[in-house]
């Protein structure tokens, strides 16, 4: 996203969702280091380009996941991303 599709990136609204079940709420003025300060940190470290997703953590509410469980994870302005989890393939 950039600047001029979201001006204020300090106050956009998280959901998640596990199989069904809203997990999370809650909004990006809530998090302990801000957007801005999250993408200054991971650019000095590497070339960020456009569609790069950045994991920051997430509070209690999701795990344990299991094989087959559905996550939904939408952040208002950005979109949703629907992830479901498979078993691990190493031994």
């Amino acid at each position: 996203m950039t600047a001029d599709e979201i001006p204020d990136p300090r106050s956009l609204d998280l959901r998640l969702d596990l199989n069904g079940e809203r997990r999370q709420e809650g909004n990006t003025r809530q998090m302990i280091r801000d957007v801005p300060a999250l993408i200054e940190y991971a650019s000095s470290f590497y070339t960020l380009y456009p569609g790069d997703i950045f994991l920051s953590g997430t509070p209690a509410g999701v795990g344990p996941l299991k094989p087959g469980d559905d996550i939904v994870a939408t952040i208002e302005k950005v979109g949703t991303m629907r992830v479901r989890v498979r078993a691990s393939t190493k031994t």
